[in-house]
């Protein structure tokens, strides 16, 4: 019996962590912070035997060093594999993932996609069948109603890594790493006002949030039906984005960095 449990971190951070309830072993997606998460383990009397990471913020990587310490100074018989981007300047990965590598956590096949733009080292973590449904570690690419900011590299390539990401099943489970859906979708309804699908995400999500429940994972269907970044080719997003600034935007790209830019000081 395999589970996914959110850990919370800093102000808004979600350290994911998937662990075997019968072996109590569990793999930790990018630990930013590791005092959350040895506090999770041991009240759940989990071992750490894994580490997943998609990029090199440190928000991410934070506490990579420390429960690999911790964990050396409990089990040190243990060798903890680290599978992460190929980034050098992250020294503890162990396993270093480029697009379509594989690799086997608890018997679950992940395959490695890579979805350069908020980082250019950023990938995604995806796995087909977890009890039947298929479920992404997305990092800081695609968010609940939103999307990472384009820090490394540009438009065309975020863009080119969200639309990677659509291609997966529709009811494909997205793990995020942060807490930021409301906002999101408070900048979704400004960019499609008339999306009645998105207006009856707000109020799920709200109801949520009032009742400390994480708005995350959500579902691909979701997002392809209410974020904006998804929907750089629909009329509504496209008039907005073009009144937004002011001008026509020749394709989805100009689309796309049109509400991004807007979405950054909103």
């Amino acid at each position: 019996m395999l589970k996914i449990e959110p850990i919370a971190a800093f102000s808004d951070n979600y350290i994911w962590c998937l662990y075997d309830k019968q072996s109590r072993q569990a793999a930790i997606v990018d630990p930013g912070d590791a005092a959350p998460v040895v506090e999770f383990l041991a009240r759940n009397n989990l071992t750490l035997s894994t580490i997943l990471i998609t990029h090199h913020h440190a928000d991410h990587v934070g506490g990579i060093a420390q429960l690999l310490s911790a964990a050396a100074s409990t089990h040190a018989d243990i060798d903890i594999p680290v599978y992460g981007p190929t980034n050098k300047s992250i020294t503890q990965i162990t396993h270093r993932l480029s697009q379509d590598d594989t690799f086997t956590v608890f018997g679950l096949q992940f395959r490695c996609l890579a979805v350069p733009g908020h980082t250019m080292d950023h990938i995604a973590l995806y796995c087909s069948d977890f009890a039947g449904t298929p479920i992404l570690f997305c990092g800081d690419t695609l968010f609940a109603g939103g999307c990472g900011r384009v820090f490394e590299g540009n438009p065309s390539m975020m863009l080119d890594s969200l639309t990677k990401l659509t291609q997966l099943p529709l009811n494909t489970e997205i793990f995020c790493a942060h807490e930021y859906t409301l906002g999101n979708l408070n900048f979704a309804v400004a960019v499609e006002p008339g999306n009645e699908s998105l207006k009856a995400r707000v109020k799920f999500d709200q109801n949520r949030r009032s009742n400390n429940i994480p708005t995350v994972p959500s579902t691909l269907q979701s997002e392809l039906d209410t974020n904006p970044f998804l929907r750089c080719q629909q009329p509504p997003v496209i008039a907005q984005a073009e009144q937004h600034e002011g001008k026509p935007c020749s394709d989805k790209v100009a689309v796309f960095a049109a509400i991004r830019g807007w979405k950054d000081n909103f």
